[in-house]
């Protein structure tokens, strides 16, 4: 990492949100070692005001925590109006807020996987509009949007999940392009299988290949961070998980289907 890296956003403002655990938490630390102030969201406020003490008092940088449900009914448009009317400006935005569900789709139930589309599609393209019009005249800003492996094939048992994050990396990776004569930056990062609560809130026993390709959190963020800063479309966080994001483009799709069933039982 270059010096310039780490010191391009000193003094500037990140918003984290899904800041209460996992990779949110670890986004928040690795921008508050470079200098960033922080606004924290999420809907654990306990958890938030802990780590924004922690965060506040290692890095020595200000922390704002906002406990919001951002799968509410216009919580975005929300946030966005609280920030503005405080005179807050934000110049990194993460968007981290969002989960999966394992299990056969036939029986999944519908409000839970709902709740998990709304956040995890339409809560991200509603943020982004909303921050990134802003970054945009002021010429400067810097997006950060968090799919998954899963994004680059069909896959059974995460059919919705996989389907949203395919979403969001080409939503991603389109805006970064429309982006590209601006100073503002959009990147996509694709992690595989990280040592945060995504599993037991998916409702999923780790399996064999999952517990190989375990990546650490704090590993995870550091890579979208530097892939951002340095403007990259999108990052796939690990030398095997990128393996197994290309492989499968060389397959069939229903073969490609057929594998990540494999790897998920």
């Amino acid at each position: 990492m270059s010096t310039k890296d780490h010191t391009l956003l000193r003094g500037k403002t990140a918003l984290v949100t899904g800041a209460s655990s996992g990779l949110g938490v670890d986004f928040a630390r690795d921008l508050a070692s470079r200098g960033c102030n922080l606004i924290l969201v999420a809907r654990r406020e306990d958890l938030l005001r802990q780590h924004a003490d922690e965060i506040a008092a290692r890095y020595a940088v200000k922390v704002e925590v906002v406990a919001m449900d951002l799968a509410a009914k216009d919580a975005p448009q929300r946030l966005y109006d609280q920030l503005k009317a405080a005179g807050r400006a934000v110049d990194v935005l993460v968007n981290n807020a969002g989960y999966g569900l394992y299990g056969s789709f036939t029986q999944l139930e519908w409000e839970r996987e709902r709740a998990m589309l709304e956040i995890d599609i339409v809560t991200l393209v509603h943020m982004t509009k909303l921050f990134v019009r802003d970054m945009v005249a002021r010429n400067f800003g810097y997006v950060l949007q968090v799919a998954s492996i899963g994004a680059y094939q069909p896959s059974p048992l995460y059919a919705s999940y996989g389907a949203a994050k395919a979403f969001v990396l080409s939503f991603g990776e389109a805006l970064s392009y429309e982006l590209r004569r601006t100073n503002v930056r959009c990147t996509v990062i694709s992690p595989g299988v990280t040592a945060t609560e995504f599993l037991k809130v998916a409702g999923q026993q780790a399996t064999l290949y999952q517990r190989m390709l375990m990546m650490d959190s704090p590993t995870v963020a550091r890579i979208g961070i530097e892939a951002m800063l340095k403007g990259k479309p999108s990052v796939v966080p690990g030398f095997l998980n990128s393996v197994g994001a290309f492989l499968p483009r060389l397959l069939p799709r229903r073969a490609q289907a057929a594998l990540a069933e494999a790897t998920m039982r």
